[in-house]
């Protein structure tokens, strides 16, 4: 299918605090996100397939489901479950540590869209020289300090490597896939991002724990519009 990680909403129940999910979803189409990420560390899995299947229900509703992508991360038991039950489930995103893409692909067909976090350390080598046969895109960071994901850019000596605008610059001039880059961005951050040439953002707090979701999902939506 065609897809567009340019505007990108990563949420799950967590990161709301303690609001409904899918109003905040509504909130980011709404402002013209793209891609919708369900991820979630706490959540069971049938907390997760009636997620995907709201998602899938509401973004069906606002007749954005040939705009929006809607993606599950890690769980591709939750993904396959939720596409029985009838919802229109994209893909997934995983990370290095999670189930290989290669099965994601094998069982989720091959017009899937499928993501893969990139690993800390080199990543300009790792793009230069890996085998992505069954991935779509890249997700990598973090550019900033987050408090979402406390392991996001941890090394093996437990140092966080935070990704800077000139390797970002690189990793977009050579990455053979699409690019989003995420980990503690902000309104302000989207000029800085939009010069790398990078294919787009990722954001998690920036608007489920914002205090106004809606407004805040909209300056970003603008400004990264107006940078590009």
């Amino acid at each position: 299918m065609k897809f567009s990680i340019e505007k990108y909403f990563v949420v799950g129940p967590e990161n709301t605090w303690n609001r409904p999910v899918l109003p905040i979803i509504r909130d980011a189409v709404e402002a013209g996100f793209t891609c919708i990420q369900l991820r979630s560390k706490t959540a069971s899995a049938r907390e997760m397939i009636d997620l995907a299947r709201g998602a899938s229900d509401l973004i069906a509703s606002m007749k954005k489901e040939d705009e929006v992508t809607l993606l599950i991360n890690d769980r591709l038991d939750v993904a396959l479950a939720a596409r029985e039950a009838g919802a229109k489930i994209d893909g997934v995103h995983m990370g290095q540590s999670d189930i290989p893409v290669s099965v994601c692909r094998k069982y989720l067909g091959p017009d899937a869209v499928i993501g893969l976090s990139a690993p800390t350390g080199d990543l300009t080598r790792y793009v230069r020289e890996g085998n992505f046969k069954d991935v779509d895109y890249f997700g990598a960071g973090p550019f900033h300090e987050t408090d979402t994901k406390k392991d996001c850019g941890l090394d093996e000596n437990g140092n966080i490597v935070y990704r800077t605008v000139e390797e970002i610059k690189e990793l977009a001039a050579i990455s053979p896939l699409p690019i989003t880059i995420g980990g503690g961005v902000k309104a302000e951050d989207m000029k800085a991002l939009a010069e790398t040439g990078v294919d787009g953002f990722f954001v998690v707090s920036a608007i489920a724990s914002a205090e106004d979701p809606k407004a805040a999902a909209k300056e970003l939506a603008e400004k990264w519009e107006a940078a590009k």
